[in-house]
């Protein structure tokens, strides 16, 4: 017989407790952002260009802030994956076929391109005369 009671082990649950709280957060968080989503993706149905950052700034914007307002008010950081994957999924869809144009650079004319070689050669002998007769002058006056 045993003299004394039986105890459970003790088992630290603020860890457990603090993962099913973010799980939750998490499920109330997909649930509001989804209008953001839909709100973002009526908005930008109705834009002709979707690679003109002027038309379409405002409404990425909006969805931008609307997931920050809701991981805020959920106690959830910003950017999260859940936010992450939705703002990759509007570049997926709207942004796909956008790219920077790069300029063309080419060659400048023959004349400008001539006056660019030749002015700094003229100089250079310009510039060694006037330092040789700089330091006659100084060895004459020590």
């Amino acid at each position: 017989m045993l003299s004394r009671p039986l105890r459970s082990p003790r088992i630290n649950l603020i860890p457990l407790r603090t993962a099913l709280s973010q799980k939750w957060k998490m499920e109330d968080y997909e649930t509001n952002v989804l209008p953001c989503w839909y709100s973002y993706q009526s908005s930008m149905d109705s834009v002709k260009d979707w690679c003109n950052w002027t038309l379409i700034s405002r409404h990425y914007s909006n969805l931008q802030y609307c997931l920050e307002y809701e991981a805020d008010k959920f106690g959830l950081g910003f950017p999260n994956p859940l936010a992450e994957s939705i703002i990759l999924e509007a570049h997926l869809i709207h942004f796909a076929n956008c790219s920077v144009v790069q300029p063309t650079f080419s060659d400048p004319p023959e004349d400008v391109l001539l006056a660019m070689i030749i002015a700094p050669i003229c100089l250079i002998p310009f510039l060694v005369t006037l330092v040789v007769w700089r330091s006659k002058d100084s060895d004459g006056q020590a």
